[in-house]
This record gives structure tokens, sequence and C-alpha cells, in this order.
């Protein structure tokens, strides 16, 4: 990317559409107006009627053009907006003309938030933000991307940043100055207590049960059971469709199946599986193996059991409430009602799903609100936390042990490197390709 170069993208939807906003940012903007703009860049930050033509005087099309000067536009660059109608003859005839000006060129994707991000107009976990807001299909998705994107995420990275900050400096004094006589002997006791409670903070985020992330990428529900208990017809009648093959012979399914849902305003993959048996069968075990992993893996796991051959008491499940259910299936042929199955249905005929589809929503909802907001949404921030967690226990420790300040003040460094490169405010080259890779084009 050259930090020159004006850039410019579709930033609107799927061609052909009522309107297309093409985004142009950098310095050559003013020529661009000039040169494309048949009056000319209209005042700042004023939607203004325009004819839009290329170098040779052909009219592109007549809209809206919008001009935000720096520093104050999205980038922090000289930015252009143009409103234009969504044909893609349209578009790319705007494209077209903008490439073939001299240092003007099409935006690699996320290059725009990139350069924003650059100028100090986002920091990091902000900039995630504006990804998972754009990508965000439930009202769940977007409140958290929300939160992240106006700031609520980086507020808390932060004062864990300023709060490490300030034990580094009392530390530092404790190097620095350890026989002056206005360094108490009990000084310590002040940087242990708000250590201990920088760790308590720390390890209660990293212990919120991944929610944060469930809410971005999707919580998890695994059907799991005997071979034939109705698995696949479950996962058919939850999808709405046929998605898995069901036939009456054992062992069908040897793979785990997923569907996506919205479940309790919150996006769900729900999994089918291998029944759980005793086999011989190379590739049927290896399905069961895939299954057991699901179910440890899942938010939620089904225990499904078979209604036609029902046991006197359900298996034991390794999984205990709220993330275990055992739900007993074929009521149509059941010869009596057990007590211990949270529900009993008709995977078939659908009796009982309705009550079935509640719960299973209730508990979504419950598992997305049982974090407070904001939460970790990437593996990114878990990974960066856990380093930093580590550095503060072990800064602690070596405050605890008497092994010297330099020690601890050196954890404390490592604790301050982790956090803020979460912020993106140091070390962070080996990890903005990858973050702003994903973006689309035009953002």
């Amino acid at each position: 990317m050259g930090a020159q170069d004006t850039i410019c993208a579709l930033a609107s939807g799927t061609l052909p559409s009522a309107l297309a906003v093409v985004r142009v940012s950098g310095p050559a903007v003013y020529a661009i107006g000039a040169q494309l703009l048949a009056e000319g860049l209209p005042p700042a930050r004023r939607g203004t009627l325009a004819k839009f033509q290329d170098a040779d005087g052909n009219l592109i099309d007549e809209g809206i053009v919008l001009f935000f000067p720096a520093p104050n536009s999205y980038t922090g660059e000289d930015t252009l907006e143009l409103f234009l109608h969504g044909g893609p003859a349209v578009v790319e005839h705007a494209l077209r003309a903008l490439t073939d000006l001299e240092g003007v060129r099409l935006a690699e994707p996320g290059e725009f938030t990139r350069r924003a991000f650059e100028a100090g107009k986002l920091d990091l976990t902000q900039a995630e933000g504006v990804a998972d807001l754009i990508e965000a299909e439930t009202l769940g998705q977007k409140s958290q991307a929300l939160r992240q994107l106006t700031g609520g995420l980086s507020d808390i990275y932060a004062g864990w940043r300023d709060e490490l900050m300030y034990l580094l400096a009392l530390v530092e004094v404790m190097v620095d100055f350890p026989d002056e006589g206005d360094v108490s002997a009990d000084a310590d006791a002040p940087v242990r207590d708000r250590l201990d409670a920088l760790i308590r903070e720390v390890t209660a985020a990293l212990g919120e049960g991944w929610v944060g992330e469930r809410i971005r990428d999707g919580f998890r529900i695994a059907i799991i059971g005997a071979p034939n208990a109705g698995k696949s017809t479950l996962l058919n009648r939850l999808a709405g469709r046929e998605a898995a093959i069901v036939t009456s012979k054992p062992g069908t399914t040897r793979d785990v199946i997923e569907i996506r849902r919205v479940l309790g305003g919150q996006v769900v993959w729900i999994a089918d599986t291998a029944g759980l048996r005793e086999t011989e069968d190379e590739i049927e075990a290896e399905g069961i193996r895939r299954a057991k992993m699901t179910a440890d893996d899942a938010d939620l796991c089904l225990l499904l059991i078979d209604g036609s051959d029902l046991p006197s008491a359900p298996p034991p499940l390794p999984w205990p409430d709220p993330k275990g259910m055992v739900v007993v299936n074929k009521a149509d042929v059941l010869a009596e009602t057990p007590g211990w199955a949270s529900h009993i249905i008709s995977a078939k005929d659908g009796s009982g799903m309705d009550r079935l589809e509640a719960d299973l929503e209730a508990r979504i909802r419950s598992f997305a609100g049982s974090v407070e907001a904001p939460a970790i949404t990437r593996a990114r921030h878990r990974e960066k936390l856990g380093r930093g967690l580590a550095a503060l226990t072990s800064a602690r420790d070596a405050l605890a042990s008497g092994l010297g300040h330099e020690l601890v003040a050196e954890d404390l460094r490592l604790a301050i490197r982790e956090t803020q490169s979460i912020l993106g405010q140091i070390g962070v080259e080996d990890i903005l390709g990858a973050v702003f890779s994903r973006f689309c084009i035009g953002k």
C-alpha cells in the first residue's frame, strides 16, 4: 500500500442497485474534483447535485457528491463520496475514470479503515468493530459490534493499560531509589493489592465462557444419542428442510452435519452427529470420535432418547444443566411418560417441537446475556490477554518472593505491551494485514 496513493472503491452493496456509493480517499481528491466534476468540488460536508464525467468529458452519471476535507473524514484524508445510479456499467465507468488518473488506484480490502486506524481515528478494536458491524446478521451481533465500534471494549483495555502504567511507575521508583528514606518498607503493599485486583478483572474477562466470540460467530448446539434415536429427523425438523439423510439403517450419519438458525436473536449452529455405540467399523468409529468432540465444544447438548426403546432412567450426562438436556423422541409410539425427560417430542410429526424450540431460544438468550457487555469478541484479544495475565501473575509472584523490583518491572512492561497490542498501539505490523484483509473492498 502506497502511503501517498489515492484509493477508490465501490463502498455500497451488490450491483445492480438503486444507488451505488463510490468512495475516494487521498491527496488526489482536489485534482479529481477539478478534472471529473463539471462544477468542481462542492462545499465541505454538503450534499450537492453534480455531473460526474471522465477525462475526455464523457458524462458518467449525475448524482450527489459529498466532500470531506482532511482531517475531518473517516480516513483522516481528503475524501470524496459519489452517490450514483447503481448500474454495473455506471460504476465500472466511474472506477475506470478514477483509476486512469495518475496516483489513483483501486483500494485493497479494508484499506479505508486501515487508513482511519493509522490516522488515529480508530484503535484496532474499534476497527474490528467496523468489520463486525458490516457482517452482523442479528440484533445481538449488531449491538455487540456497535459497543465495540463506539469504544466500549477499548475503554476496558485502555483502563487496564493505564493501571499497569501506574503500577510500573511505582515499581520503577523502587528500582531507582531502593535505599532512599522516602520509599517506605511497606511500599510493596499497594502495588500488590492493585495487582491482585487487576488479575481478578482479567481472569474474570477470560473466564466469561467465550460469550463475546459466540455472539460474533454463533452459539453451538449438538444433538447426540444412540443410532436410530431420530437425531437426523430432529435436525431436519429444526432446519425446515432435508439437511440430513434419514434411513432406518443404524450408522447412516458418519460425519457431523451442521445447520444454521437464528434462535433467541442469536446465530446458532445445530449439529447432527453419528450415533454413539461400540463399533469395529473404522469410518463409523471416526464419526463417533467427532461426535464426542462436537459435543464437548458445544454450548448446549441434546441427548436424544429413542422413545420406542425407553430405558428406565436416562444415561448419565457428562454435562450438567444448563448445557445438557434429555429429550425423548418418538412420542407417537411412547408407552409411558418418563418424568426425567426435559422434553418429549416427535421429530417425525412435530409434536412437542414448539416447546423445545422455545426452551432452546430461552437458553441461548440466557447464555448471551450471562456476561455484562462489552465482552471479549475475538481470539486475538483472548490470546494477548492470556499472555498479559501470565505476566501479571509472574509480577505478583516475583513481588511476593522478593526476587527484585527489576523483575517485577519487566513483567509489567510485558503485560503493558500485550494490552497495547490489542488496541494496536505498539508492535502491530504483523497483525494489521490479517485484521484488515477480512474487510470488504470499499471499507
